[in-house]
């Protein structure tokens, strides 16, 4: 093998490993994340998990990636150990359908349709059509799908260029005395098992021996040793993605091994006990396979192994637990496990579990501020001091989701994904501070009980018109935000109005008290100090509607908006009507 022939077939493995990727890539981005949702949610029973891992993986073309899925998931709780093994198990047979596409590099004939369904008739028209797609594409669905197209020409150039590189290796007999050795099924299964674990995909590694077999002579007794091992290196990929995980995500893992494993062993005791007796004619040393031969010997092995296997999913479970113990220390709940650095690779999937949290993190903040206005009539220490945990619970949500935004955005995404993670991280921040000025409120009742002062009745009134207020902006723009309702986000900017103007009245009506005696000043400055914090979570609220508002309206100048909101409108002024009169303050 020369060194022109060597660097032909690195070049076709680039090409060929690239557009794979390429192709995958794109395929999961179409999707949208709902493979990942769909994942997480639908494996109730043994056989839809099976039926799922099978049509999952036929999507994305990979075993691989949907096995660091299931990791991920594991990993972060969103799944159970025993929920993915059969998902892993229809997996490994939704891998074979990329097998089977290579394929057609195998079809013959003259007539004019069998020519058309070549690789070579249709892989330049698919490129053109991708590339003009590409260039003229306005949303991401074409973008994608002209990508997908790029890719599978690209891996097709690639599969050729290999198969054109190795054709003089034939005849070559140091290359043939080679392939020879792979006959001997220890050596045939470990030379598949290491060259797949190096390039981490056995879809990539089956394609490749498809690649040799258009254009060298390679016997049966070579091709079924050395696929048998494919299907064990693939499991590599798992593995190492759970190295940094918990307990159970590593379980994942070595139940991946484990199936592929014992299948193979299975499968290849059976398989040479019955060619011992019955001495299979396609084993003999002239009988070679092509690329559709490949692909029927690889979708049988994984079908017949996950036929013997999926009865004892619950023993691959009970293996992989005694295998790897349990960690007195991982026995609790985290909040933020579902922010695994697996999911960076599934940009939309890992974008709404940031939204759930998000959505979390202002249920808490929220309530906080509930809890901080009952202490002003009825405090209580133990309220208080949770209601200072939960302080630094939202700071830590801030710190985790804010830093996981930040790597999210960092990974190609579509439009709609760059949009959320920009009003995430601008809606974290408004979130965050909500919930420090409830703290302030509640050190401002902490005060009035520990300094044991009263307010008048009218004072207590006041506040009680103005906390309902805040109550309902406070609601608003928790609807707004988890719902998506850009309806309940446009209410909220005419009741800031209002809550600006509850407080300005309230701070003449305690002025006019102080000057009639009815009031104290030290009073005056706790009151003074709870209406700002009341006015600044309205305007934190706002900032959260208006965000949403300007995103779902594919544009962010919000000051712009706020300019033209402020400025008047019939909707506007009428919301504004309603909500004065429904806390109307009379001084």
């Amino acid at each position: 093998m020369d060194i022109f022939t060597v660097l032909s077939l690195i070049g076709g493995l680039v090409m060929f490993l690239y557009g794979m990727d390429l192709m995958g890539d794109s395929l999961k981005k179409l999707a949208g994340g709902k493979l990942e949702s769909i994942l997480a949610k639908l494996t109730s029973s043994r056989w839809k998990g099976l039926l799922l891992g099978f049509v999952v993986t036929a999507v994305i073309q990979s075993s691989s990636a949907t096995t660091v899925m299931l990791v991920g998931f594991v990993n972060s709780g969103i799944m159970k150990l025993g929920q993915t093994i059969s998902v892993i198990m229809g997996a490994n047979i939704g891998t074979t359908v990329t097998a089977w596409l290579l394929s057609t590099n195998d079809i013959s004939g003259t007539a004019l349709v069998l020519k058309l369904l070549k690789p070579d008739s249709f892989t330049p028209v698919l490129a053109a059509i991708g590339l003009i797609m590409n260039m003229t594409a306005k949303d991401d669905r074409r973008k994608n799908t002209s990508t997908i197209l790029i890719g599978f020409a690209i891996l097709m150039f690639g599969m050729d260029m290999m198969s054109g590189a190795v054709k003089g290796l034939r005849d070559d007999p140091t290359f043939t005395s080679m392939l020879t050795t792979f006959s001997n099924p220890v050596i045939g299964i470990l030379v598949g098992t290491l060259f797949t674990a190096i390039i981490q995909s056995s879809s990539a590694s089956v394609g490749v021996l498809q690649a040799l077999s258009m254009s060298c002579l390679i016997p049966y007794s070579t091709a079924i040793p050395v696929i048998l091992g494919q299907n064990i290196g693939t499991t590599i990929t798992p593995i190492i993605s759970a190295i940094s995980g918990n307990t159970e995500s590593k379980r994942v893992a070595l139940t991946c091994l484990y199936i592929k494993m014992i299948g193979v062993i299975i499968v290849t005791g059976v398989f040479y006990l019955l060619n011992s007796f019955m001495n299979f004619a396609f084993m003999a040393p002239d009988a070679y396979v092509g690329p559709t031969t490949i692909a029927i010997v690889h979708t049988l092995f994984n079908v017949v192994s996950t036929i013997i296997l999926v009865p004892f999913c619950s023993f691959f479970e009970q293996l992989a637990i005694k295998t790897v113990g349990s960690k007195k220390e991982e026995q609790h709940y985290d909040a933020f496990a579902t922010l695994d650095e697996r999911f960076l690779e599934m940009p939309t999937f890992a974008v709404e579990k940031c939204k759930e949290l998000v959505n979390d993190m202002a249920c808490l903040s929220f309530d906080s501020f509930r809890k901080a206005t009952v202490l002003i009539k009825n405090y209580d220490s133990a309220e208080f001091k949770e209601i200072e945990e939960i302080e630094l619970m939202i700071d830590k949500y801030e710190d985790k989701t804010s830093s996981y935004l930040v790597k999210v955005a960092g990974n190609q995404m579509s439009s709609k994904d760059s949009k959320m993670v920009t009003e995430l991280l601008h809606c974290i921040g408004d979130i965050e501070r909500i919930s420090d000025h409830a703290l302030n409120i509640a050190e401002a009742a902490k005060e009035i009980h520990d300094k044991k002062i009263t307010f008048s009745d009218k004072a207590m009134a006041d506040l009680e018109t103005i906390t309902a207020a805040v109550d309902e902006i406070l609601s608003l723009s928790l609807d707004a935000l988890v719902d998506e309702d850009v309806e309940k986000a446009s209410l909220v900017e005419p009741l800031e109005q209002v809550i600006d103007k509850l407080k300005r009245t309230i701070k003449n009506g305690h002025i006019s008290r102080l000057r009639q005696g009815d009031c104290t000043m030290e009073l005056g400055f706790i009151l003074s100090d709870l209406l700002t914090n009341y006015e600044r979570i309205s305007d934190h609220c706002s900032n959260i509607a208006v965000c949403f508002i300007e995103i779902a309206n594919d544009s962010f100048e919000t000051h712009e908006y706020l300019k033209q909101v402020k400025a008047g409108g019939e909707e506007f002024d009428k919301m504004y009507e309603v909500y004065n009169k429904k806390y109307h303050i009379e001084n």
